[in-house]
């Protein structure tokens, strides 16, 4: 009964369209009104209703909504992301992939590639990316919670290619770099001539849950061009950040 309860106001809070007051709640839910403002309260205690601006009125809250994400398929998030990757890969004349965060693993689960029959292009195949070196992954890891970033840390750093040396220090200072810089950058550090760039995706007020990145050959790949690219791919991950909010919304 409990459990019914706590369900009947988030929907009616979540088709309301509106911040709801506690009172309009009790009203259109019908329960007695010490019982919804406890309901309420635990609700917000909990970070499944917020009040944005501290008026005590109330729409669904941020933590509800990353259950959501955390629940959206693959195909989903590719479905509503797709058309703005692909239009990217045209722009840019790379290949732009979309990663995704979850299981304490970063995985590229879409690929779009350009249209030009000209320019060659590399492609990165889908899976499961190491966290310390890809650029998807550090683009994730620079803004995720302290507990994430430290596993990371501490964690047995693989060395992809022989010739690096890959420590915590030099992982955090990458870190640091990233998080100023506003995107990630890999460079032959897990294939030997390919270099690639990488923006976190925020979808809501909590971290990066997904990244968009651009990859290709070191000799296109200096240090101007992926400057260039990590402002482009700042930029667009900022759309599909809210087309994959906005496709999760219209699920909640």
């Amino acid at each position: 009964m409990h459990l019914d309860r706590l369900i009947a106001i988030l929907e009616m809070i979540a088709v309301a369209g509106r911040p709801l007051s506690v009172a309009e709640v009790q009203k259109a839910t019908g329960l007695p009104k010490p019982t919804c403002y406890r309901l309420m309260q635990t609700l917000h205690e909990q970070r499944l209703v917020d009040d944005p601006d501290g008026s005590s009125r109330f729409v669904i809250g941020e933590r509800l909504i990353r259950i959501a994400l955390l629940g959206k398929s693959d195909a989903d998030v590719r479905r509503c992301s797709a058309p703005l990757l692909k239009s990217a890969a045209i722009e840019f004349r790379e290949t732009v992939f979309l990663a995704r965060f979850r299981n304490s693993q970063v995985e590229i689960i879409h690929v779009e590639t350009p249209d030009d029959p000209k320019r060659g292009y590399i492609y990165p195949g889908i899976g499961v990316r190491p966290m310390h070196s890809a650029s998807c992954s550090k683009a994730i890891a620079a803004f995720a919670e302290d507990q994430i970033r430290d596993a990371i840390l501490h964690s047995t750093l693989r060395q992809h290619i022989d010739h690096l040396q890959i420590g915590p220090d030099r992982l955090q200072a990458d870190f640091d770099r990233i998080a100023d810089l506003g995107y990630a950058e890999c460079e032959r550090e897990i294939d030997i001539g390919v270099a690639s760039v990488a923006a976190p995706v925020f979808v809501g007020n909590f971290g990066a849950a997904f990244s968009v990145g651009a990859l290709g050959p070191v000799s296109r790949f200096d240090a101007s061009y992926r400057a260039a690219l990590g402002r482009n791919l700042s930029a667009l991950a900022v759309r599909v950040g809210g087309v994959i909010q906005l496709c999760n919304a219209a699920d909640v």
